[in-house]
């Protein structure tokens, strides 16, 4: 990933997202030749020269100290996710020639058995664990049945872990029936997902292979990849339309590995005595014996309408 023309982007993309009503500006009449504020507008509010954030907005985050970065995000009213970028960004930039040759030989990242244990005791919830490029390195016998179009997938990379990106952008229609009415905000998250993961590690030589896959092979991909949007991804609720069981709504949270930097375990949890929770409890029949339980498509058919299972 080109350093600067990533800031660039991601600064200049920030800055015409707001106007000078919502940042606080008089709004003098006549044309503006640029959307949201101008350069000299968001230097003002940052407290710097016109100059300087000039500087900043080419992609010259080299020396900048955390008190204007603090102030830039507060200018440009930066979310969580995205003052994280902005400083993941400026790390980057000022980072040594021996720590960016570490990034682009570090390994790639590997399940320590210890971690597979922990998601196999936890029978009753879907778990699987992924790094920041999507990338799912282990999953218990539960989340393998939940994700199981994107297992079965023919995009997949043999003898490569399987790809959450890769599953949405090429292989659509089995995505998009997975995901239902949720699919372009799975799209967006998925790649603001990707683009935080590339601010964190530039250098990372696996996905900047993955982005140019994408890029080339995506036009949705592109588009979405153009916006410079970033997103945690920690808790949340996530709409599956599963091709054994039908409709479920499933509540996530993201468990951090502190020994195993850029993983994370997600967990799936259904509300009790919801039609949710009977599609899981379906699911787990179904994984168990690595087929549909008996009657389990037409009961799943009942739970989705939210009808009494006979």
């Amino acid at each position: 990933m080109d350093l600067k023309t990533e800031t660039r982007e991601f600064l200049s993309t920030r800055r015409a997202r707001i106007t000078p009503e919502r940042a606080g500006l008089p709004a003098y009449g006549g044309h503006r030749r640029v959307p949201g504020l101008r350069r000299e507008e968001v230097a003002m509010l940052a407290g710097v020269s016109v100059d300087y954030y000039t500087r900043l907005e080419r992609g010259n985050l080299g020396g900048v100290s955390e008190e204007v970065l603090e102030a830039l995000a507060e200018a440009l009213q930066l979310d969580e996710a995205e003052r994280g970028h902005l400083f993941d960004l400026a790390r980057a930039a000022n980072a040594s020639g021996a720590a960016r040759s570490r990034a682009r030989r570090a390994p790639a990242p590997v399940l320590r058995p210890a971690v597979q244990r922990i998601l196999d005791a936890m029978p009753d919830v879907p778990a699987f664990v992924r790094n920041g490029r999507l990338d799912v390195l282990g999953c218990n016998v539960l989340g393998r049945a939940l994700y199981a179009p994107l297992f079965e997938s023919a995009e997949q990379t043999i003898g490569g872990p399987v790809n959450a990106a890769r599953f949405m952008f090429l292989d659509p229609t089995p995505a998009r029936a997975f995901w239902g009415e949720k699919a372009d905000r799975v799209a967006h998250d998925s790649v603001a997902i990707i683009r935080a993961e590339a601010g964190r590690n530039p250098y990372d030589t696996s996905l900047t292979a993955l982005v140019g896959e994408l890029s080339t092979r995506s036009e949705d991909f592109r588009r979405l990849w153009a916006s410079h949007d970033v997103r945690y991804h920690r808790s949340g609720t996530k709409v599956f339309c599963h091709p054994v069981v039908g409709r479920m709504e499933l509540d996530f949270e993201a468990l951090v590995l502190p020994a195993d930097p850029g993983l994370q375990v997600n967990v799936y949890t259904a509300a009790p005595s919801t039609p949710s929770a009977d599609a899981l409890t379906l699911l787990a029949s179904w994984a168990a014996t690595g087929r549909p339980a008996a009657g389990a498509r037409s009961s799943a058919a009942a739970v989705a309408r939210d009808e009494p299972v006979v």
